[in-house]
């Protein structure tokens, strides 16, 4: 089997998969404990100081790049 990383989580007493997973009797397993994640308010300053830092990067006068003038597009960027 090749190596794979698979999402799950704890629910109290086992540690369930989050996702279909076959596994043989005895597989190895390494397991990794996230951190729990901060809330919202926790993050507000950093959003708030890195957008003071693109505020600095870019002036007022900035120009504006149109989409016409990319020579080679990725193309495994997904356009929002």
């Amino acid at each position: 089997m090749s190596l794979r990383t698979v999402r799950a989580h704890f629910d109290g007493q086992h540690i369930r998969l989050d996702e279909p997973c076959d596994l043989q009797p005895d597989t190895q397993l390494l397991v990794t404990v996230l951190p729990e994640q901060k809330s919202d308010e926790d993050r507000e300053p950093w959003l708030l100081l890195s957008s003071k830092g693109l505020e600095n990067a870019y002036g007022e006068d900035e120009l504006e790049y149109s989409l016409d003038l990319i020579k080679e597009p990725n193309p495994e960027y997904e356009r929002r």
